[in-house]
């Protein structure tokens, strides 16, 4: 099997799950599975059915890369679920603004999104179609299941590993309804199919169930790094419990900062390696990197869509930009940052911190209208081009070939730091001191930025969490760790807004629940605040 399961599967999966992977509108209860139990008595199937559950974060349907979605009601692209989750994590924050005038996308750079906003709705609706997949095929894989199939010893134990797959997709999905929703309705392998109203499970449950799931197919998936690239294997699952303990205190108001290094150690033990070069992590041949531990997958000819990494390598390009030198034929002048991420770097062009690269010419630093690309400095991340300077796969230059790392060594070495540093117990500060010098010895090529254990302290651990890992869909999960989401301690362009930035409402820490959900659903209540 190739290193790019994932995107020499999609097709034949397609055809698997053709007819249950169609949502006609987003303005209904979250879809439930229908698949035909046929397709589970040949275990041929089996990777062509998984491959679409793993394809549902990067593609939007069943043809690229578009034609045949997957959910309605939106624009094709634009309903990708990288592409939704991404822009819910970042155009809130300081990392990112977008300057097109789309109906509810203006109110994301502001956080003043209503109920009734469209791409929160299509996030939503994402989340609830890859849970319904992923319900089906693990329905479909139970221990009794597959006691009657006739199956050899050796496709018993690949369909149990496929089986602990499936529920750690679910639990990343759950995860991500938990992190942005709070709330939400519950459905699993044990509900029939059919046609019901689910019930609504609190926040403090969800995070239950989510770190219950994690533990029990810790041991079921394959070792870490022996899984085919792009699937997930147990160094998945851990740092996914990492980021939950890590995050205990926002969910259920209960620190659990020793058991988020507990699992970060693990991750660590692992086998994993830092990338030498910084930038090699976002570009086409970004697949062979030790530094990744779970992607999501793109092929510029295999695996087409509009979302995904398309959208992160053409969004960012404008003004006096060159396309070409992305690998790409044109840019969207769509994505920039603001000032308050600029200025945590010595420099813009890279020479000093590596990390810190940036397109200032024709571009202004302050933005003044916020529907203006040249206002705000570019950031330049991801590229589709490989690390010796060779364009992607596709010769139209529309699709791009890098993968999303939406899990990564350098991440697992800052969450651990904090949660030493919020006092956790079963690291030092000493080990986690050695942890941040690694990354900024790599992006200074030298010890010129290491600190001091003074300087290490968990404000310092927020900025740096942003130099590393800006643009990776992280930011608005920790600034409201940290407590400055909502609140007026911390401020960037546009908050609330105002051009200067204003404290908003503490319910914004949460997205609301679709109102057409609300409608359609009456065991759902509303977020409070909405």
């Amino acid at each position: 099997m190739t290193t790019r399961f994932i995107k020499n599967a999609f097709l034949s999966a397609a055809i698997v799950l053709a007819s249950a992977s169609c949502v006609n509108d987003l303005e209904r209860t979250p879809p439930l599975d229908v698949t035909s139990a046929s397709v589970y008595t040949d275990f041929n199937n089996y990777k062509n059915v998984l491959a679409k559950l793993y394809a549902g974060y990067a593609l939007t349907g069943q043809r690229g890369p578009d034609g045949l979605p997957d959910v309605g009601g939106i624009d094709e692209g634009a309903s990708n679920y990288l592409r939704q989750y991404w822009q819910l994590q970042e155009l809130p924050t300081d990392e990112a603004k977008i300057a097109w005038g789309d109906v509810d996308l203006p109110v994301l750079n502001t956080l003043q999104w209503s109920t009734s906003n469209v791409f929160v709705r299509a996030m939503y609706y994402r989340v609830f179609y890859q849970i319904a997949l992923a319900n089906d095929f693990i329905r479909a894989t139970t221990e009794d299941k597959l006691a009657g199939r006739g199956f050899s010893t050796d496709q018993v134990t690949q369909a149990r590993q496929m089986h602990a797959e499936a529920r750690f997709l679910r639990a990343l999905s759950y995860w991500h309804a938990l992190d942005m929703f709070g709330k939400v309705p519950f459905v699993t392998e044990r509900n029939e199919v059919g046609a019901f109203f689910p019930e609504q499970t609190t926040r403090a449950e969800l995070y239950n169930y989510v770190e219950s799931e994690l533990l029990a197919i810790e041991s079921q998936l394959v070792a870490a790094r022996q899984n085919e690239y792009g699937r997930a294997d147990q160094a998945a699952a851990w740092t996914l419990l990492t980021k939950l303990y890590l995050n205990s205190q926002v969910y259920v108001g209960q620190p659990k900062y020793t058991e988020a290094i507990t699992y970060a150690n693990k991750v660590i033990a692992a086998g994993y390696a830092l990338e030498a070069d910084y930038n090699r992590l976002f570009l086409t041949d970004n697949n062979t990197s030790r530094e990744i531990i779970f992607p999501i997958t793109f092929d510029g000819t295999r695996s087409q869509s509009w979302g995904g990494m398309t959208f992160l390598v053409h969004a960012p390009i404008g003004g006096s930009m060159s396309a070409e030198s992305f690998g790409v034929n044109g840019g969207w002048s769509g994505l920039r940052t603001t000032k308050n991420i600029v200025n945590l770097f010595p420099g813009t062009d890279g020479s000093v911190d590596e990390r810190g690269v940036f397109h200032s010419n024709g571009q202004t630093l302050e933005i003044d209208n916020l529907s203006t690309f040249t206002e705000g400095y570019a950031l330049v991340k991801f590229k589709n081009v490989s690390s010796t300077g060779v364009a992607g796969s596709d010769a139209s230059g529309n699709h791009a070939d890098t993968d999303f790392p939406m899990f990564r060594l350098a991440d697992v070495y800052l969450m651990y730091a904090e949660a030493v540093l919020r006092g956790g117990t079963g690291g030092t500060a000493a080990q986690a001191l050695q942890y941040v010098n690694q990354l900024r010895e790599r992006a200074y090529n030298n010890t010129s930025g290491n600190l001091t254990a003074e300087q290490l302290t968990l404000d310092f651990i927020l900025d740096e969490r942003a130099r590393e890992l800006k643009w990776e869909a992280h930011r608005r999960t920790d600034l409201i760790r940290f407590g400055r989401f909502t609140s007026g301690t911390y401020l960037w362009p546009w908050k609330g807004g105002v051009k200067e930035g204003r404290a908003v409402e503490n319910f914004r820490v949460l997205y609301p629940i679709p109102s057409s959900d609300i409608t359609a659903n009456p065991n759902l209540t509303q977020n409070e605040g909405y």
